[in-house]
């Protein structure tokens, strides 16, 4: 064996044949759905059929937000400059770090350390007023908590339901619902628990290693850019002054499915 070689447990290739975890790619397709080819690829293992739905419900959750976000706005001002699509998707992608997307991380690590103090001879309502104190005292906002559009965040409550439902719900979950019920108690305003922390929460309960929590953001993001993109390419004029609050909405209007 060369010095120079090394090992990788992801992908193992040859001719006509493709193992992704060992388990061919045809034989994925058409049997896994792409949240569980998805949770192979990062981890390791299919996942848990409880997180499937879960998984899927996370992925269509932060799908979209409008033109505001960083992303958006960072994509369709490079794509207004007639650079490519992957160039125009890089830039949206750039634009996710820690006060945007990048709360499901700090929110993860949050709760990581609040359940292991609380497991540690705490109360879990004490450790919550704890930590919102702690924060507090140190000037710091607690990740995956507050919104600056909602006040009660309809995909928190909609994940947290799904969550229940397949038995995806523990510690790290009660844990975040006792934080938020400790920061109204601390401040007298109602700060919901935001789609970060609530993703943030359930993927706690997964297991799932907090250095991973982007992925989940930028993969949920990623069609949403696309559609700014070539939206911004398709309709807009280059090089144009973007001003989000400008925006007007013109698509249909609500509809559900049944």
């Amino acid at each position: 064996m060369s010095d120079k070689t090394w090992d990788t447990k992801i992908t193992d290739i040859s001719p006509n044949r493709i193992l992704l975890r060992g388990y061919p790619i045809d034989n994925l397709m058409g049997r896994a759905s792409y949240p569980e080819a998805f949770f192979l690829a990062i981890t390791g293992e299919l996942p848990d059929p409880s997180y499937v739905r879960v998984l899927d419900a996370i992925l269509v959750s932060s799908v979209d937000h409008g033109v505001t976000p960083p992303s958006a706005t960072a994509a369709m001002t490079v794509a207004s400059t007639g650079s490519p699509l992957n160039a125009a998707i890089a830039a949206g992608i750039l634009a996710t770090s820690r006060f945007h997307g990048g709360a499901i991380e700090g929110c993860m690590n949050l709760l990581l350390d609040a359940v292991s103090r609380m497991r540690t001879g705490g109360d879990i309502e004490k450790t919550a007023a704890d930590i919102v104190r702690e924060y507090k005292d140190a000037k710091k906002r607690l990740p995956g908590f507050g919104h600056r559009y909602h006040t009660d965040d309809p995909r928190t409550k909609r994940l947290f339901e799904i969550a229940k439902q397949e038995g995806v719900w523990g510690q790290h979950i009660d844990m975040a619902v006792a934080i938020q019920r400790a920061l109204v108690a601390a401040s007298g305003k109602r700060l919901a628990i935001n789609v970060d922390g609530a993703i943030g929460a359930v993927l706690c309960e997964m297991g799932i290693d907090p250095k991973l929590a982007n992925a989940f953001f930028i993969t949920s993001r990623l069609p949403g850019l696309v559609a700014h993109i070539y939206e911004e390419i398709t309709t807009q004029k280059p090089m144009r002054r973007i001003v989000a609050a400008d925006a007007r909405y013109t698509g249909p209007g609500e509809r559900h499915i049944d």
